[in-house]
């Protein structure tokens, strides 16, 4: 808050602990994109697909203590974009990491019923990344 100002009991300052705590510092969320889409969508298309598979893998597993610890970072969030071929590729991968019990969403575009992306929850780095190596950063 702005100098003098005081906020109400119990509400912290957005971002007000942005010094990452222990575990919370290896919390990444990863987003995978499918890289089709990515090169033949316009760019601000493909970056929003993206942004929605995030936050609504945020808003579906908000409850989450991982999530909370990742949303306290504020600045400090750590996201790993990376790159499915194609929507089988995405496919494929969405159901290896509901088979490992790994919290995640799919964005489906609408009307048009195109899965585009899928993303974790924010996860610690080790706990999924074994799910995700076959896939390359987006470029």
């Amino acid at each position: 808050p702005a100098a003098g100002m005081r906020l109400p009991a119990g509400c912290a300052a957005p971002y007000s602990s942005m010094a990452a705590p222990g575990a919370a510092a290896g919390l990444v969320q990863y987003v995978v994109l499918r890289g089709d889409l990515a090169r033949s969508w316009p760019l601000g298309a493909a970056v929003a697909q993206a942004c929605h598979a995030a936050l609504a893998a945020i808003h579906a597993h908000r409850q989450h203590p991982d999530t909370s610890a990742y949303l306290e970072l504020g600045g400090a969030m750590r996201t790993v974009v990376l790159e499915a071929p194609d929507e089988a590729a995405l496919t494929a991968l969405a159901e290896t990491l509901k088979q490992h019990s790994i919290d995640h969403q799919v964005w489906t575009e609408q009307p048009e019923n195109v899965a585009t992306c899928l993303a974790l929850r924010p996860y610690p780095k080790d706990q999924v990344q074994q799910h995700l190596k076959k896939f390359k950063l987006l470029k």
